[in-house]
């Protein structure tokens, strides 16, 4: 499995393509520790309408975030790249503690140091309510065992 900070710019489409997969890999863990080492140490993340910097915010955001969304699975999709920029789509999958799953729509803006670090990323999405036989990436059975 490659380490997303093993990818470094300038990107071409199969570098381009590794760090979005090595990127889908590392959230799909759902280990707020090893997402946050592919963020430089003073990584400035927009997500939704939240505005924070730096790595030890990163990992309580993503500590805060997988609490709330249980079942959390994603997937990540090319969508451009420049040489030291990605941009994708993605959807995650993910239910509340009422049980309520949702499929997350959005769009990331990713920007890299020299060392393969991402130092900035923007992120948009929405929320929208789905029933449990409509799920593409998450297991049901697997993810509501876990609440």
């Amino acid at each position: 499995m490659t380490s997303p900070k093993d990818i470094k710019p300038p990107f071409d489409l199969t570098k381009a393509l590794a760090k979005v997969q090595a990127a889908e890999d590392a959230w799909n863990s759902r280990d707020p520790k090893r997402v946050a080492k592919a963020y430089s140490i003073d990584s400035k993340w927009r997500n939704r309408d939240e505005f924070f910097q730096g790595r030890s915010q990163i990992e309580q955001f993503l500590t805060r975030k997988w609490v709330a969304e249980n079942g959390y699975r994603l997937m990540k999709e090319l969508w451009a790249y420049t040489d030291n920029r990605i941009s994708v789509r993605f959807e995650y999958e993910w239910h509340n503690q009422a049980g309520q799953w949702f499929r997350t729509h959005g769009n990331e803006h990713w920007e890299f140091d020299d060392n393969g670090l991402m130092s900035r990323r923007d992120m948009s999405a929405n929320d929208v309510p789905i029933d449990a036989s409509e799920l593409r990436y998450a297991d049901a059975s697997t993810a509501m065992s876990k609440c």
